[in-house]
């Protein structure tokens, strides 16, 4: 999906970095924030150093988040302040609206709110804090984990498979019993309609 331009470790704060996507599953995040919290704290360093945040350098010398935005919304509502960032390309000569355009055509931004309808670069949250639950998106994920359909390369791979169950299922199902929301979902990701779908494994010739 990209390629590191700066293979170097930074720290930055949190609350600094910009999203580039609306929306994360806030179930996520929430399992994010327990692995944390288990974490004995003379390993906590270790991890952060193992799961560095890929981010696009832009204008006004902000950092844009391109990749675990979970883990940064975790990492914030557990009270850490700093997280290790290597940079991914340098942008930061370009004016705003260049700037966006660029990003969306090297697939590095996600302007869809929570009910899959795409919004203007100026809705994107201005921080991680802000960023919207997208109920879908966590079942896209949790489906991922269960072998719904396999990791994928291609950039929101997960985006694009909530967007895909927002059809299916109605929010009110998953409102109500997620684990049986996510049974359906299980049904639903091994159909021959979900083949498009990045990942997907469902039974060759059914």
């Amino acid at each position: 999906m990209w390629s590191l331009r700066e293979p170097v470790l930074k720290p930055v704060l949190i609350k600094k970095l910009r999203p580039t996507q609306i929306t994360v599953g806030m179930r996520e995040v929430k399992a994010k924030r327990e692995h944390w919290r288990r974490l004995p704290d003379k390993e906590k360093l270790g991890f952060l150093g193992h799961h560095m945040i890929p981010v696009i350098h832009g204008p006004k010398q902000r950092d844009y988040i391109i990749d675990h935005h979970h883990l940064a919304r975790a990492l914030l509502d557990e009270g850490a302040e700093h997280v290790f960032v290597v940079t991914v390309a340098d942008l930061s000569t370009l004016d705003q609206d260049a700037f966006w355009t660029f990003l969306d055509h090297h697939a590095w931004v996600f302007p869809y709110d929570a009910k899959g309808k795409r919004r203007g670069y100026g809705e994107i949250p201005r921080t991680v804090s802000d960023l919207k639950d997208d109920p879908y998106r966590s079942v896209a994920g949790e489906l991922r984990r269960i072998g719904g359909y396999a990791k994928d390369t291609t950039p929101f791979s997960e985006f694009l498979w909530a967007d895909f169950l927002r059809r299916q299922l109605k929010l009110t199902q998953v409102d109500k019993d997620f684990n049986a929301a996510l049974k359906k979902a299980y049904k639903l990701a091994r159909a021959q309609e979900a083949k498009y779908l990045p990942g997907w494994c469902g039974p060759i010739g059914n």
